[in-house]
């Protein structure tokens, strides 16, 4: 990985440490000359958009006029969220700069780069964009100057509805909690819900940088009010994006927090068990760090499972290179290939939606029963202030039978090779992984148990 890139994109404090003004013109005119490099200078667009983080405006006018000043036409997107930045980037087929910070705290921003086909760029790309950053050879004296120009009528939501069942949605007529975390996805979520027909009830709903209602991160512990908005309205389920709108995770009717994995699972039997879908081989992508009950959901409909290293830009490319149908992460990120090959929060709505709506003339009708009916298997993870990663995960290669280094070391203590008993629904698998933290000096741990105890 990269000096500055980190597992998404680059991210700071604005004026602390490297990121300062300077750093972010000469880095984003960096981007900006490796993504139009062999292309003619009328086709050279970066599409710039910003999440709902104090500085947002005010990076905007940095990254599009380093653009500009470097002869790359800016088009400016405004606020938005990630995944509508992204999916607007593939559509017209340019480049594409994001300004957010994801789930960092609220004084943190960054920069993320997409590429022409709506991916975030590939770690080959960081590190030469990286070359042309330490060369400092974006020169003032180019033949024109850029063109700076805003767009912001984008047909997001409709095309996520276009890939979804409408009408039987529509019918259903379902009850949800929205909780924005004080980010920008709340806004593309209720106007989804709208042309869906659903009723539902917003919290934390105002976009504030400070994210004041529960952190811009959408974990088990903050994620209490959104079970008792959803117990309290007798909603069907409730939904809690990040930052900026890629991620999302799940409560079900009862108030209980459905976990990344587990929500993720729910998704993929519903979309492998299309008619469209069946029995075509399809593949799924996920990290390192997510549930085995993939490849056990997987197996039940011919489908493979490829592992990648941690991270959504190594799940996506994954995808891209695969052409895998669908993609996920542990921590609440799933990908749709027929929408875009990322994470999509309001993208992940929509399924949802369709998921509940398809079920309800059948025994299914309640996410928790979607839930139970998945392999009873239980993950955890921790964090651990660590000095020296490395060389604590050299001792722990030297002295344990580690299954997998490709990033960290995987310790898989028992891998269960039989689809689980279907009346038991219980898997047996045991692993650990320990990996090293891409943006703290930590070490990652995650587990897997059958029972929540033993993971923990």
């Amino acid at each position: 990985m990269g000096r500055y890139f980190g597992t998404n994109g680059i991210r700071g404090i604005l004026g602390h440490d490297f990121f300062t003004l300077d750093f972010v013109c000469d880095m984003s005119a960096a981007i900006g000359m490796h993504m139009i490099q062999g292309k003619e200078s009328d086709n050279s667009t970066i599409l710039v958009g910003y999440d709902g983080r104090a500085t947002g405006s005010l990076l905007c006018n940095a990254v599009s006029s380093a653009l500009a000043y470097a002869g790359i036409n800016c088009v400016i997107a405004g606020m938005t969220s990630t995944p509508c930045l992204e999916y607007e980037v593939k559509k017209y087929h340019v480049g594409g700069i994001m300004i957010t910070a994801s789930h960092n705290p609220p004084e943190y921003n960054g920069i993320k780069a997409v590429a022409s086909d709506g991916i975030e760029i590939s770690r080959a790309d960081e590190k030469e964009i990286e070359k042309k950053y330490m060369a400092k050879r974006v020169s003032s004296k180019t033949k024109r100057w850029g063109d700076i120009t805003h767009k912001s009528n984008f047909q997001y939501i409709p095309d996520i509805i276009s890939r979804i069942d409408a009408d039987v949605i529509r019918a259903s007529r379902l009850n949800i909690v929205i909780d924005s975390g004080n980010g920008v996805q709340g806004s593309y979520a209720k106007q989804l819900c709208k042309s869906l027909g659903c009723q539902y009830t917003t919290i934390n709903e105002n976009i504030d940088g400070r994210f004041p209602g529960r952190g811009p991160e959408p974990t088990l512990e903050n994620l209490q009010q959104l079970s008792r908005t959803v117990t309290e309205n007798n909603a069907d389920f409730g939904i809690a994006f990040d930052g900026d709108g890629d991620r999302s995770m799940f409560c079900d009717e009862r108030g209980t927090i459905v976990t990344g994995d587990r929500s993720a699972l729910i998704l993929t039997k519903h979309i492998l068990g299309k008619k469209e879908n069946r029995d075509t081989g399809a593949t799924i992508a996920t990290c390192l760090n997510s549930s085995s009950a993939a490849e056990t959901v997987a197996g039940q409909f011919g489908a493979g499972v490829i592992r990648t290293k941690v991270g959504s830009v190594e799940v996506s490319q994954c995808m891209r290179d695969t052409d895998a149908l669908l993609g996920y992460e542990e921590n609440g990120g799933f990908m749709y290939k027929k929408h875009n090959s990322v994470r999509d929060g309001c993208m992940t709505l929509a399924l949802m939606l369709e998921t509940l709506a398809c079920s309800k003339n059948t025994m299914m009708t309640k996410l928790s029963q979607h839930a139970e009916m998945l392999p009873r298997t239980y993950t955890t993870k921790t964090k651990v202030r660590c000095d020296a990663p490395s060389e604590v995960l050299k001792y722990i290669k030297n002295t344990l039978d580690v299954s997998d280094d490709r990033d960290g070391l995987k310790i898989i203590i028992i891998q269960e090779t039989k689809i689980p008993d279907k009346n038991t629904n219980q898997t047996n698998n045991r692993w650990v992984l320990i990996r090293p933290s891409g943006t703290e000096p930590a070490l990652r741990v995650y587990a897997e148990a059958p029972t929540q105890q033993e993971a923990d």
